[in-house]
């Protein structure tokens, strides 16, 4: 028998940490997450580890009902804690107990425990609710689509306060098991693998799982009427597509384009490492009022107004893309946008090259040399591009320019091994823009913080110098040539006019858009 000798010193330590905080030290989790963006939006006090979604879904009403398990960890001694959430709730339970909520500001449900809860303490919350998710706005806008057949929730940066209750911030990371009953004939589609399917008395649920941590925002649903193709990709990956059956004249353009998913991530793995995911596959529902595509995990949401002029594969590569830019890689804040938007821009520039429709560097120096110097394009600064241009065009164009200059600081050696790199460094988590400035700097062995701060954060067109110490647009006052892929592009930006429209490219350049309180549709 071996006996442990415990010295006094520690002795006393192990007493202390087995005396519980007193009340007064429990402190309600901030309503906010301390994004400046979106000041509150998600929440402090606790880190979510997993959803479990048990949802019933009628598409003639639009009555969604739910019950929300949320597994999650205490950061400090809490005494309530909120959860960002638009439907009623009917109960609330914490670690089995029942708690007391009520709601507050536009979007939040604050939750009282029945006991504080100590800091590292695992919780489990239960959330029953139900609700017509599109008769809800918050801020003046909703992210939840109504269709003929269903509804929708998909946008960025916020859907999820229409369908469950969350800590909605890319910060807070979790997975998923998403169980939805719909009446049969209709379906429901979701982010990841369709584990299972079975019906009972009229209705029929799907059982999706998404095993690898997903940002709130990138949680999807869908129910309607889908014509569903499933596959492999070459290299393994199992694809589900879903097309809504009312499609019309969008039909055959957004099949001819999506069908290609699996080939195009196969060939987005030579620039971004192995595919991040065990599922893959894209969605079109027939969200006639919407015109954006978003990058839900796994699983693209693609307008069908994306598919309006033909085929556009274009677009498939840039929510593909952001599987590892935006996904894989998580922003730290919102004013890391340019860390998704810049790369999944540059991946369509280097999907030209492949398609021989113009090379990168033949974009960068279109961009640059067709966008005069008093435009409000110059203004936004993609590194930090403030709220109300998060999704401007300039996140996205000005943003893939300064990767062609920085290609052309460091070679294409170092480049492509950051392009590769960088989703591996920070894989399933969060980063900056600094942090990727330290990262190039790292792997090139240079100084870049000059170049960045030249391309990325002046509010002004970069100076005819510095544009040919970055080798764009090296021939003065020649405009050059248009590139064949340039309308392909530009027609994955916005679908309605804005402050700012570029050349042929008649919107502000967003995929995403919403009506915001800003009193004019901001994009996502």
């Amino acid at each position: 028998m071996h006996r442990r000798i415990i010295a006094p010193g520690a002795l006393a330590a192990s007493l202390l940490l087995a005396i519980p905080a007193s009340a007064a030290d429990y402190e309600p989790g901030a309503p906010g997450i301390g994004d400046p963006y979106y000041p509150a939006y998600g929440n402090g006090g606790y880190d979510v580890s997993h959803y479990d979604l048990r949802l019933k879904y009628q598409p003639e009403t639009d009555k969604l009902e739910g019950t929300a398990t949320l597994l999650a960890t205490t950061t400090q001694d809490l005494s309530r804690f909120n959860l960002d959430f638009l439907l009623d709730v009917s109960e609330v339970r914490v670690n089995g107990a029942k708690a007391s909520f009520k709601t507050s500001g536009e979007h939040e449900l604050e939750v009282t425990p029945k006991t504080p809860l100590p800091k590292g303490t695992p919780v489990t919350v239960v959330v029953r609710y139900s609700g017509v998710p599109s008769s809800k706005s918050a801020y003046g806008f909703t992210s939840w689509h109504r269709t003929p057949d269903g509804g929708v929730g998909a946008n960025e940066p916020e859907a999820a306060w229409w369908w469950f209750p969350s800590n909605d911030h890319p910060l807070d990371k979790a997975t998923y098991d998403v169980s939805v009953a719909v009446p049969d004939g209709s379906q429901a589609v979701s982010n990841g693998t369709l584990q299972s399917t079975s019906s009972r008395a009229g209705w029929t649920r799907y059982n999706w799982r998404s095993n690898k941590p997903q940002a709130t925002y990138l949680a999807t649903l869908a129910v309607g009427k889908f014509d569903i193709t499933t596959g492999k990709s070459e290299s393994g990956i199992p694809i589900v597509n879903a097309y809504s059956k009312d499609l019309g004249d969008n039909y055959g353009a957004a099949r001819a384009s999506i069908e290609r998913t699996g080939e195009v991530a196969d060939w987005l793995t030579e620039y971004f490492g192995p595919y991040p995911f065990n599922a893959l596959g894209g969605y079109v529902p027939n969200t006639a009022e919407t015109g954006y595509a978003l990058e839900t995990q796994t699983r693209p949401f693609y307008s069908p107004r994306q598919f309006a002029n033909g085929t556009n594969v274009s677009v498939v590569v840039h929510e593909l893309a952001h599987q590892w830019y935006g996904n894989l890689v998580s922003v730290a804040g919102w004013k890391d946008i340019w860390v998704n938007e810049g790369f999944a821009r540059y991946a369509q520039w280097l999907w030209s090259e492949h398609e021989g429709e113009g090379t990168a560097q033949e974009l960068a120096d279109y961009v640059y040399a067709s966008v005069a110097a008093d435009d409000p394009f110059w203004k936004v600064r993609p590194g930090d591009p403030g709220p109300e241009n998060q999704f401007h065009l300039a996140v996205y164009d000005r943003g893939a320019l300064a990767l062609q200059a920085l290609r052309n600081e460091i070679g294409d050696e170092d480049f492509f091994a950051i392009l590769k790199g960088w989703p591996k460094e920070h894989a399933h988590g969060n980063a900056t823009v600094g942090d990727f400035v330290k990262y190039a700097e790292r792997i090139s062995d240079r100084p870049l913080a000059a170049l960045f701060d030249t391309w990325l954060y002046q509010p002004s067109k970069p100076s005819a110098p510095a544009a040919r110490e970055a080798s764009i647009a090296p021939l003065a006052g020649k405009t050059p040539v248009q590139p064949k892929s340039w309308k392909k592009i530009a027609a994955t930006n916005g679908v309605h006019d804005h402050e700012h429209a570029h050349e042929n490219g008649n919107g502000n350049g967003n995929e995403h858009e919403h009506e915001h309180e800003k009193g004019h549709e901001d994009g996502h």
